[in-house]
């Protein structure tokens, strides 16, 4: 079967065409963004239960490229790619945390947390960098002159483009604000050969630097604005519903920085229910750390204003953006899905992610700003007892092991630190150590 793809301006408006193979982010016509659209009628050649099974068959399977999460839907996400230029870690794939535990204290009927950080780079970054890199090796394979690969980063997209162009053998440029990344963010695309540039701005600065130099020196642009970044974000929806037998849950949230993961997931929640995989959408909640919240301050108004801010400094260091770019489709999506937009303070995250660490994750921040609005949305009757929830938890934690460690040792100003955990130190003494012991557990309630 053959099926086809291609950018169109997201004016509808405009509706201007273009080459998913062209190095363009915005409509040459009225500058709009891009959407990858694709070729319903050839899609419809298939049943939703042809679909269904296709899918269940190839998933986690070792036939290349078909046992990727990502690759596994090519049809649905770059069917033109062909497979010698394919650059996939099989990404994709994540478990479901049943998270049983934590549901039964906040009162949620079902909190499942979509592990998206068990992937090759720690991030669910990876899953629409294998779709970008493989797109850029075929036009590399069909003669186009690309000199590398750049993006502007907060620390996972950096270290997902460096890993997948590593194994292109692609050139990588990476521009990262200066002491504003943690440590293990930093070493990934150091260690996969990028040049890295540490920048003394934020992360909006090292977006406008980013595009200007994709623009003047001949380099592709990986950031979120790429439209096939969003190809292979949108298969988080499809391997959920996959995962729950082709039942969609009823609320989803995620955590919001530059904000394509919210229209990703909801461009695939659309595209199963149009191919009839699906009959019902779930409930998007978009989650914003306070100190960078403007798609939250846009949603007080009912998006009817909208203002960049300059983002404050949040321990939720990878959504710290303040001029997102994918605004619009942020929007856009939630107004289809019912949105929601909640913050959580910097305090409310932290105790958020430790609570939930508790119960056997081991959460980054962003996860915690999901996990903060959680509790909001339960305590407001917005989430009720019979609802499947599930959180969206976007990178691994231990790729923000400095944070935890301030957490348990009470070194962040302004937290309460509800849940800190201090290793307790003791002499050689044997009696000494069974006090402590007996202290301890006496503390713990008989079960």
């Amino acid at each position: 079967m053959e099926h086809n793809c291609w950018f169109q301006c997201s004016n509808e408006a405009c509706g201007s065409t273009y080459s998913v193979f062209y190095a363009i982010y915005q409509c040459r016509e009225c500058g709009h963004l891009l959407d990858v659209v694709h070729d319903i009628d050839s899609l419809r050649a298939r049943s939703a239960s042809e679909w269904r099974h296709l899918f269940d068959d190839r998933y986690k399977r070792n036939i290349w490229p078909y046992g990727s999460g990502v690759w596994g839907k090519k049809e649905w996400v770059m069917p033109l790619v062909e497979d010698a230029n394919i650059i996939s870690f099989y990404e994709g794939g994540t478990n479901l945390f049943w998270a049983n535990r934590l549901s039964q204290e906040i009162g949620v009927g079902e909190l499942w947390i979509k592990q998206c950080g068990n992937s090759h780079t720690g991030s669910f970054k990876d899953l629409g960098m294998t779709v970008l890199v493989s797109a850029v090796q075929q036009m590399i394979a069909d003669g186009r002159k690309i000199r590398a690969v750049a993006c502007a980063s907060t620390g996972d997209t950096s270290a997902s483009m460096a890993a997948y162009c590593a194994a292109a053998d692609i050139p990588s440029l990476v521009f990262l604000p200066r002491d504003k990344v943690s440590t293990a963010q930093l070493i990934q695309p150091i260690a996969n050969g990028a040049t890295v540039m540490a920048l003394d701005t934020d992360f909006d600065g090292c977006m406008r630097v980013v595009q200007k130099v994709a623009e003047e020196q001949g380099v592709y642009l990986a950031n979120s604005i790429n439209p096939l970044r969003l190809e292979g974000q949108k298969t988080i929806s499809i391997e959920l519903a996959q995962q729950f037998n082709w039942e969609v849950p009823d609320v989803i949230i995620i955590p919001g920085g530059n904000l394509g993961n919210v229209s990703a997931l909801g461009k695939g929640f659309l595209l199963m229910r149009d191919q009839g995989l699906i009959d019902s959408l779930p409930r998007i909640v978009c989650a914003q750390a306070e100190n960078a919240n403007p798609l939250y301050r846009s949603y007080m108004t009912g998006f009817k204003e909208y203002e960049s801010i300059e983002a404050k400094t949040t321990l939720a260091s990878a959504i710290q953006i303040g001029n997102p770019v994918s605004i619009e489709r942020a929007v856009r999506t939630l107004k289809l899905f019912n949105g929601v937009v909640e913050q959580a303070s910097e305090d409310e995250l932290a105790n958020a992610a430790a609570r939930a660490d508790r119960t056997g994750m081991y959460n980054c921040p962003h996860t915690g700003v999901a996990l903060a609005v959680l509790d909001k949305l339960v305590d407001r009757g917005e989430i009720t007892p019979k609802d499947r929830v599930v959180v969206i938890s976007t990178a691994h934690g231990l790729k923000f092991t400095e944070f935890k460690i301030r957490y348990h040792e009470r070194q962040i100003d302004g937290l309460e630190f509800q849940y800190a955990n201090t290793p307790i130190e003791l002499p050689d003494d044997i009696g000494k150590i069974q006090e402590a012991v007996e202290k301890e557990l006496g503390s713990i309630p008989v079960t």
